[in-house]
């Protein structure tokens, strides 16, 4: 068990930090570049995790059921993934061979979770007949923009394998990071459908109408503040 007694030390004052073996490296090093993706993506979870908190619970009926379902699947689900998440980050903050034997690492077990629990949301959910735009609700917004730092964690640890070779990190690693992409689209679609949120489809420039801007609208605003019907 970690046991912290004091967050500063003075040893990086000088831009150098220590991976898990000891080794010393700068902070601008690749491997700490990708330990630093992890911990962002799992702050970001942290605030998913909050907007899902804060979804209203519609206590005079409708929809409250759908929330508390969500409610109960995401917090379970983030709460795993937030510990695997900082497995994963401790993984990465050394070389595999250095790693120490008393360390327990991430393996297809949590990566095959990852691919049940997708299979089970696909369900509940009709296929996709265009991408969707990166929009929603506030946690489903959120999901979005937790894919795209997933998937630059994905970039990041490709090129720590680049630069000190294929063994740099463990092969399972790199699986669960692309499995984990897909788990957070596909989750964010089923919060979605529960909280019957239609979802916003990309529409290809040459499908779309004539585009007329927003100044129209802006200036009818201006000539009369007090009519917004229609908005």
């Amino acid at each position: 068990m970690v046991k912290i007694t004091r967050v500063y030390t003075g040893g990086g004052d000088k831009g150098e930090s220590s991976l898990v073996d000891g080794s010393r490296r700068m902070k601008s090093d690749l491997r700490f570049e990708v330990v630093g993706v992890c911990d962002e993506l799992n702050s970001l979870i942290g605030t998913v995790l909050m907007e899902i908190q804060r979804l209203p619970s519609h206590e005079d009926g409708g929809e409250r059921t759908n929330v508390q379902r969500v409610q109960k699947v995401v917090g379970e689900a983030f709460g795993r993934i937030q510990n695997e998440l900082f497995d994963l980050g401790a993984e990465l903050a050394c070389p595999p061979e250095n790693l120490p034997e008393y360390m327990v690492l991430l393996s297809e077990t949590q990566a095959d979770l990852l691919v049940e629990e997708m299979d089970v949301w696909l369900e509940d959910l009709e296929p996709l007949s265009s991408f969707i735009l990166p929009t929603g609700p506030a946690p489903v917004a959120m999901m979005h923009l937790s894919r795209t730092v997933t998937r630059r964690l994905e970039r990041a640890t490709v090129r720590l394998m680049e630069h000190e070779g294929e063994g740099a990190v463990r092969a399972i690693t790199l699986v669960y990071i692309n499995r984990f992409s897909d788990w957070l689209f596909i989750l964010g679609r089923w919060v979605s459908s529960q909280l019957n949120h239609d979802e916003s489809l990309w529409v290809p420039l040459g499908q779309r109408p004539a585009e007329q801007g927003v100044a129209g609208r802006v200036r009818m605003m201006r000539s009369n503040d007090d009519d917004f019907t229609d908005l």
